[in-house]
């Protein structure tokens, strides 16, 4: 018991500084928006995606990767190998990130096009910087602890949001002292947001190799003290890459799946649809730089949660403990549940307010509205299929992910390109798309687990009354939002800030209703509570406003 509250208690530190990541990342989003424009944005999301393929074939997926196979030596005292396979993996990162950042750096015109190339050109160092600052990552990770990546994820956001919105004021001024055009003037924007996510890097990168040297004579003693026979480097590489390479084809499919969108939106509303090319650049950056952002924000507590169980359940599986795997595999998905589908709710009713107070362009407000509104369920989606994910990978089904991603992505592209040349739908169409996609990811991969684990799902509990309590705790936002906005509205002048108190007093009330109707309809219970994370201080926090 004390183990699964470990695991539970290191997932919650995770999902903690994800979640305070996300809420910087939101918060610097605004002025870096009113400094570059819905076209700096779409310059910088071009390039960025462009960066995230090239970054997660070389080295995005080391953490995982070397989580996994680094718990799973130490699941059986072999700690001298996992040192090796940390060496090994550090080599294979450098390697693959050297190559990488050159390729990006190089080829950068053959994957874009005018003011989207200088911006990528800045990615392109960050790749080699990333591959390192994955394997330390990775290596904690596998040691139980999530603390050491935490810190570091806060440090690199922290920065990148200083040096971001810094770089591109500067860069701006210097572009309009020089009498550069609106669309130079973005691209400079983008360049400054882009260094700000090189330095953030950077910074997580020293600050994981400080705590390293720190805990390096600890993990030599372990190291002395093993009589294990040693792998040879040749077997150490041959089971990186075989490891890796899964998990590379998996995420790749699914980022390609982004940067592919871009592509067909950018080509067909250009070619086919006579828009140019600049205002297209404005709609793409409406949506990846607002609507997306957004709701990617509850989604990066699921990404927690799988990196959290991914030793848990290897550890588990290897044992062959198939109960203790399916028990916990069931836990997560109630957790990750009952905050997805409130999000999910939440971002539906309050969708144009929280916006508001975000972004500071009025003009396309109802369209980045809009857009959220549609990949508001989309938070449901991604949550499940990021943890099945985890799940698959973690009992060694590394392949399954890479097939229904393929499929997901093959339709989700029929429907795209029908989309675009037939509808007058324009970016909405991308929204839609995105929906397809994670709804057959979420559908093929629970599918698959269910062939390989007999996890008990209470459907009630886990979808059914989490659905009905977010129902009416988005209609008590919306009408709480709107009787405060139209009060205050009465008497302040100020719309940011009406707005403000509105937004808070609904999400006030949103919480009271959501718990009230979880606990009212048995949706959770006291004893499921006490187990989560947290879960003793939530129980007498209920108690105290008497909801339970």
């Amino acid at each position: 018991m004390s183990k699964k509250k470990s695991m539970l208690m290191q997932g919650g530190i995770l999902a903690s500084a994800g979640l305070i990541c996300s809420v910087i990342g939101l918060l610097y989003r605004g002025p870096l928006t009113g400094i570059i424009g819905d076209e700096g944005n779409g310059y910088y999301s071009s390039a960025y995606n462009i960066y995230n393929i090239v970054l997660l074939i070389s080295s995005y997926s080391i953490p995982s990767a070397m989580s996994k196979i680094i718990s799973q030596k130490l699941a059986v005292h072999e700690y001298r190998n996992a040192q090796r396979i940390f060496h090994c993996a550090l080599i294979y990162v450098c390697i693959m990130g050297g190559l990488g950042s050159l390729f990006v750096f190089f080829g950068a015109p053959l994957f874009l096009d005018g003011h989207s190339i200088p911006v990528v050109r800045v990615f392109a160092p960050i790749i080699f910087i990333f591959g390192p600052l994955g394997v330390l990552r990775g290596f904690f990770q596998a040691h139980r602890t999530m603390i050491p990546t935490s810190v570091s994820q806060l440090v690199e956001q922290i920065l990148n949001a200083v040096v971001s919105v810094g770089g591109a004021y500067f860069l701006v001024r210097f572009a309009i002292s020089k009498g550069s055009d609106d669309s130079t003037r973005a691209m400079y924007g983008a360049v400054g947001s882009a260094l700000g996510t090189g330095s953030g890097v950077l910074i997580a990168l020293i600050f994981m190799f400080f705590v390293y040297r720190l805990n390096r004579d600890f993990i030599q003693r372990k190291v002395i003290h093993d009589h294990h026979e040693d792998m040879t480097y040749k077997e150490i590489f041959i089971m990186i890459i075989m490891f890796v390479t899964p998990f590379i084809f998996s995420t790749f499919i699914y980022q390609l799946s982004t940067s592919l969108n871009q592509t067909l939106f950018s080509k067909i509303m250009t070619g086919v649809k006579g828009l140019p090319h600049n205002e297209v650049i404005t709609r793409f950056g409406v949506y990846s730089s607002k609507a997306v952002v957004i709701t990617n924000f509850p989604i990066r507590i699921a990404s927690a949660a799988a990196a959290t169980i991914m030793p848990s359940i290897s550890t588990y599986y290897a044992q062959k403990n198939y109960e203790g795997t399916a028990t916990l595999v069931a836990k997560v998905n109630r957790i990750v549940m009952m905050i997805a589908i409130p999000s999910a709710a939440g971002l539906f009713a309050l969708s144009e307010p929280i916006l508001m107070l975000l972004f500071p362009q009025k003009s396309t407000l109802h369209e980045a509205g809009v857009l959220m509104q549609l990949l508001a369920i989309t938070v449901i989606f991604y949550s499940l299929s990021t943890v099945s994910n985890a799940i698959l990978q973690g009992i060694g089904k590394v392949n399954i992910p890479v097939i229904n991603a393929a499929i997901a992505l093959a339709v989700q592209t029929v429907v795209l390109v029908v989309l675009l040349n037939n509808t007058d739908l324009g970016n909405k169409s991308l929204a839609i798309v995105t929906i397809v996609y994670s709804l057959m990811m979420c559908v093929l991969n629970e599918v698959a687990i269910g062939r390989y684990l007999d996890v008990f799902q209470d459907y009630k509990k886990l979808y059914l009354l989490p659905g009905l309590s977010a129902a009416f705790m988005g209609i008590f936002a919306f009408l709480v939002y709107r009787l405060f906005d139209y009060l205050l509205g009465l008497f302040l002048g100020s719309d940011y800030f009406v707005n403000l108190i509105s937004v808070a007093a609904a999400m006030f009330v949103a919480v009271i209703v959501y718990a009230l109707m979880m606990v009212k309809t048995k949706a959770v219970t006291e004893d499921e509570l006490l187990s989560f994370p947290k879960g003793e201080s939530m129980v007498r926090l209920l108690k105290k406003v008497h909801i339970m």
